[in-house]
């Protein structure tokens, strides 16, 4: 043992410090008092203070808030004949997160929805993001079911309906029709839409995750069903008007015709028709051209047909009768540098035969004994440029020019119907007016729903105009082809040259007649208009539209019951008028001013 080597410092005695059980009751305790203020805190956030958004937030997962559909109105014919009902269909949706999950279904679902796989695929994920698309809409009640009973998780069907039209192309351009969510888009299905459609209600209801509802909770708002519309039209009228003209515009190779028919003692519209037409229960089928409406879109110059209201003008005057002398020798007349023509020469006649005989030159040389200032203001009393006020969407006003614009020549053209433009609707009126002693009315196609009448001319005045227009159905004047047996008929002719680029077509016309039956005792006013006549070679408005007229107002007298009023006619047993031939027809109407 080395002396030397230090000594190690003694071991110390002391132990360390026992835990103290206190410190750490007191930390446990304050640990778990701060867990259970979080707790609590976090209670009173969910109970307490956002207690409405996580309820809300719920009730969106399996709380709906769902429409209930109601049908529209339906559309009837005066007689009480449907003509726009409402059907019940179902609209297959989806919700395409959940359906997504179940892919393995889709080609079957595809195939019940009669859709391409792919095409149905990839839709659904293009809206993933989505919990609601429809995958089709307006099923039949039977194929929605088989679509449905396939159980697909995410696949539902929802009630609503479709409109149907029973009549399809022959009401069509009077009705319109309706889009997919059942508005009206056209016709007067849009005209009263807000009157047809109704109010669809609200209610809330609980679905499973399923999306299928399991529990109806509340209704938030009652439907309210459409209302139903009663038509001035007759369905029956309206079959016969659309078999004839589509018949007539076939046999004449034209490219449209129209026909309105008014109640002249009430203004409602009993028919209105066009060819071409188009199935409303098939839109996909047609074209923007065959749904126009064109008695109210569709403008002409209404050649002869204006005389009349010439002639009314000069009554007016008290310068002219019915009887007054006018020389129209030789057949024509030249004006400013244009040559107004008849097309034979009527010699020295008196005015009523300026209409039977239907003569520009002396309808011309009536015109020059007039202000511009009094025509005008005769044609626009019987509505001539500006609206018939019928309601029907799209209607144009036609268009009558400022008379401060009318020269001689302008005077002697309009007299004889160019230089201004009407739809058949304002021509229907405005024989109406002339047909119920003078009095103008606003045409209207609800049932009673005619407004209070004006007066367009003096009752004189209208009176001795109808005498005029029964010489024209007769043998020796332009329209013998428009006669109804044991009836009298008045009405006019018109023949008008188409406008084209730089003046009129040598061979393409308007062929027009006006018709008013009874004559005696009106109850129909007529208007045929068929457009771009005269491919097969006839087109005098004597020959292409007055038999339209006959033939309806035949049948038309019969269904409404009217007696006849040709007595003589009737008792004796008389055959009907003989059919004129082209060359007679023919007389003076297809006249226009050549510069």
């Amino acid at each position: 043992m080395n002396p030397r080597a230090p000594t190690p410092p003694p071991m110390s005695s002391r132990r360390p410090p026992a835990p103290n059980p206190r410190r750490r009751l007191v930390l446990v305790l304050a640990v778990l008092a701060l867990v259970s203020v979080g707790l609590i805190a976090r209670a009173i956030d969910l109970q307490v203070v956002r207690k409405q958004f996580y309820q809300d937030q719920g009730d969106a997962r399996f709380l709906r808030e769902v429409p209930i559909p109601v049908s529209r109105g339906t559309i009837f014919d005066r007689n009480g004949v449907p003509l726009a009902v409402s059907t019940p269909v179902v609209s297959i949706w989806a919700n395409p997160p959940e359906l997504l999950e179940h892919a393995d279904r889709i080609p079957k679902l595809a195939q019940a929805l009669g859709v391409d796989a792919g095409d149905l695929a990839k839709r659904l994920q293009e809206r993933n993001a989505r919990e609601f698309v429809y995958l089709r809409r307006q099923m039949s009640p039977d194929a929605a079911e088989d679509v449905l009973a396939l159980d697909i998780p995410g696949v539902n069907g929802q009630r609503e309906y479709k409109r149907y039209y029973p009549s399809g192309e022959v009401m069509a351009h009077v009705l319109g029709f309706t889009n997919i969510d059942d508005r009206g888009q056209e016709g007067l299905e849009l005209a009263y839409d807000s009157w047809l459609a109704g109010k669809p209600g609200l209610k809330r209801v609980i679905r499973d995750r399923l999306g299928r509802v399991v529990e109806d909770v509340e209704q938030v708002r009652a439907p309210v069903p459409g209302h139903d519309l009663s038509l001035s039209i007759d369905s029956r009228v309206q079959y016969l008007a659309y078999t004839a003209l589509a018949q007539a515009v076939q046999a004449h190779h034209a490219s449209s015709g129209s026909m309105v028919i008014l109640d002249p003692r009430t203004g409602e519209v009993i028919a209105m028709v066009n060819v071409p037409s188009y199935n409303p229960n098939a839109l996909d089928d047609s074209t923007p051209a065959e749904r126009r409406n064109r008695a109210v879109t569709d403008v002409v110059e209404p050649g002869s047909t204006m005389k009349p209201f010439t002639i009314s003008t000069a009554l007016e005057t008290g310068k002219w009768t019915p009887a007054t002398r006018i020389d129209t020798t030789p057949g024509t007349f030249t004006l400013g540098g244009h040559l107004i023509r008849d097309d034979s020469n009527n010699g020295l006649i008196d005015v009523t035969h300026v209409i039977t005989d239907s003569s520009n030159v002396g309808a011309s040389k009536i015109s020059l004994t007039l202000t511009a200032g009094q025509m005008y203001d005769l044609f626009s009393r019987f509505g001539f440029g500006s609206s018939t006020q019928s309601g029907f969407p799209g209607e144009v006003t036609g268009y009558l020019p400022a008379p401060k614009g009318w020269g001689q020549f302008e005077k002697a053209t309009i007299s004889f119907g160019y230089g201004l433009n009407v739809t058949p609707l304002q021509l229907a009126r405005a024989y109406s007016a002339m047909a119920d002693g003078g009095e103008i009315r606003e045409p209207t196609f609800i049932k009673g729903g005619g407004t209070s009448p004006q007066a367009a001319v003096e009752p004189r005045i209208a009176d001795q105009v109808m005498q005029m227009l029964k010489t024209v159905v007769s043998p020796q004047s332009t329209a013998p082809q428009a006669a109804v047996v044991n009836y009298t008929v008045a009405g006019k002719t018109g023949t008008a040259h188409m406008a084209i680029a730089g003046g009129y077509s040598s061979d393409h016309y308007t062929a027009l007649f006006c018709g008013i039956i009874p004559a005696d005792h009106p109850r129909l006013v007529g208007v045929v208009v068929i457009r771009d006549a005269g491919h097969g070679g006839v087109y005098f408005g004597g020959l292409v539209s007055a038999p339209v007229f006959s033939q309806v107002m035949t049948g038309a007298m019969r269904l409404l019951d009217v007696p006849p009023d040709n007595v003589q006619h009737w008792y004796t047993g008389n055959p009907a008028a003989p059919a004129a031939t082209p060359m007679a027809v023919a007389q003076q109407d297809a006249a226009r001013p050549v510069p």
